[in-house]
């Protein structure tokens, strides 16, 4: 019963059509649904950069350091290609969205699109507060890290393993035979900077227990730049809450890009009502059980959806009449079911 009412007032999904239905008021879900079209339509303006600093008052960002990171997500909605490059700052296990650009084409951004993003996010809130950007393999390039340098962002990036770099002798060779003493388990940190895509880079490197190597590059001299480098997969974690986890949001079938955009806004918005409405739960109501396996019973977002749809569900119950009316099939002795 509870479930079932609780996702009936807080629809967990972007379809738009599934969001209709749950509209209040007696106009019909059609009318519901062209609502919705206009709302993500050009027709009106959507301040993206009052909603960033939204995000950035909401989670105290103005006030203390932290780290940035960039990653894409992208699926296909008949023959339209999705593609989402989101900028996003790291945060207690999780990324917190900031900016985002739908991309016009399949695959990696390019440095320009990079530049642009971090760009908008430099004029609103600068950089002095940036400790490092984090980035996966995709992100690199000659002039994209000279952009970095130039700008004085300090950076942990994950380069591939033939990538080339200056050896101790100054020559260009792959950049794994650098590390091949690693064993699994074992880091290394190259002494020095090494010239690495046209630029003055420091290295270091993990052996993973598949053997496989992770080589990550930075600005400046890091002695834990793998550890460091290992926040970037907070971002991953905010995708999996903004879709399969969370609201599902393959589930649009808008395929425009600026209308895309635009409903982003509402899922950024619920996913931070629902992340800070968690970490209130658990910091001040009562904390999230710690598993057998030493692994949290449940995420501090999905505690705050969970605790929304409670809310709301509370708040349905409490229209008991109209449940036994309405739904006489849920009800016991003419009182709603608390099944």
């Amino acid at each position: 019963m509870s479930e079932w009412w609780s996702r009936y007032f807080f629809k967990e999904t972007i379809n738009l059509t599934k969001l209709a239905q749950a509209f209040p008021g007696k106009a019909k879900p059609d009318s519901h649904y062209r609502r919705i079209q206009r709302f993500i339509s050009d027709r009106h303006a959507v301040g993206f950069d009052s909603v960033a600093w939204f995000v950035m008052k909401l989670f105290g960002f103005l006030e203390t350091d932290y780290y940035l990171t960039f990653d894409r997500t992208n699926w296909q909605w008949g023959k339209k290609d999705i593609n989402i490059l989101m900028l996003a700052v790291v945060y207690k296990s999780i990324a917190i969205p900031v900016y985002w650009m739908l991309l016009n084409k399949q695959g990696n951004s390019n440095t320009r699109e990079r530049i642009a993003l971090l760009k908008r996010f430099i004029r609103e809130f600068g950089k002095a507060r940036i400790i490092k950007f984090l980035a996966d393999r995709e992100f690199v390039g000659e002039k994209w890290f000279g952009w970095l340098q130039s700008e004085g962002i300090d950076f942990a990036i994950r380069v591939k393993k033939n990538t080339r770099v200056t050896n101790g002798r100054g020559c260009f060779v792959q950049a794994r035979p650098l590390f091949r003493t690693l064993k699994p388990g074992e880091t290394l940190v190259l002494a020095g900077a090494r010239k690495m895509t046209g630029t003055a880079v420091y290295s270091s490197a993990l052996r993973l227990d598949d053997g496989e190597l992770l080589i990550v590059a930075t600005a400046k001299p890091c002695l834990d730049a793998i550890e460091t480098y290992a926040l970037r997969w907070q971002i991953e974690t905010l995708f999996g809450c903004l879709k399969s986890r969370g609201f599902n949001f393959e589930d649009t079938h808008v395929t425009d890009r600026r209308r895309i955009k635009r409903l982003l806004v509402v899922a950024v918005i619920a996913f931070c009502w629902a992340h800070r409405v968690g970490e209130w739960q658990h910091e001040r109501v009562k904390p999230i059980k710690i598993k057998k396996h030493q692994r949290p019973g449940k995420s501090i977002f999905r505690l705050g959806l969970d605790t929304i749809n409670g809310a709301l569900f509370q708040l349905a119950y409490g229209f008991g009449e109209a449940v036994a009316t309405l739904f006489p099939f849920l009800c016991v002795n003419n009182q709603p079911s608390r099944c």
